[in-house]
């Protein structure tokens, strides 16, 4: 009789012990990266991938939700459409990076779908360092969540 009840305790102390483990392990597993993001939002519908929170959902992700273009007091930036990537001057990237650094941590991703929306490809140097900011702001969310569940 004692040894069927120990028998049953491992078996279930090791199905909760999975399903943590499960759990834990997808919570684990590395973000996309921003550019990934970018180009699975072209396949997917966005509805299904939202969380109904469509402001928190933007903020974190480069899913583009609506086709509306935000300005970022970046209109002159309109004229480099078309323009790739490794075709920029110092003095243009400079032009670009200004507009970066006066953004808030928050708005660097709407400012990223505002470019890609007006068909604007950044220099190379400012989308790596947009995107290290986008990365950075994800890790403050994540970090700010795990501290308010932590709390509840």
């Amino acid at each position: 009789m004692s040894t069927t009840i120990i028998l049953i305790l491992i078996v279930v102390v090791t199905a909760v012990m999975m399903v943590y483990l499960i759990i834990s392990h997808r919570r684990d597993l590395p973000e996309i990266n921003a550019e990934e993001e970018a180009a699975k939002a072209k396949k997917v519908n966005p509805n299904l991938e939202c969380c109904g929170e469509h402001e928190v959902c933007e903020a974190e992700t480069l899913l583009t939700l609506s086709e509306e273009i935000i300005y970022y007091s970046d209109e002159e930036l309109d004229e480099y459409r078309g323009r790739k990537s490794d075709e920029y001057s110092e003095e243009e990237e400079e032009e670009f990076r200004e507009v970066l650094l006066t953004l808030q941590m928050h708005e660097v991703t709407g400012w990223l779908k505002s470019i890609q929306l007006r068909q604007i490809e950044l220099p190379d140097s400012i989308r790596e360092e947009a995107l290290m900011i986008v990365d950075d702001f994800r890790k403050i969310r994540q970090e700010n969540r795990k501290a308010k569940e932590k709390g509840e």
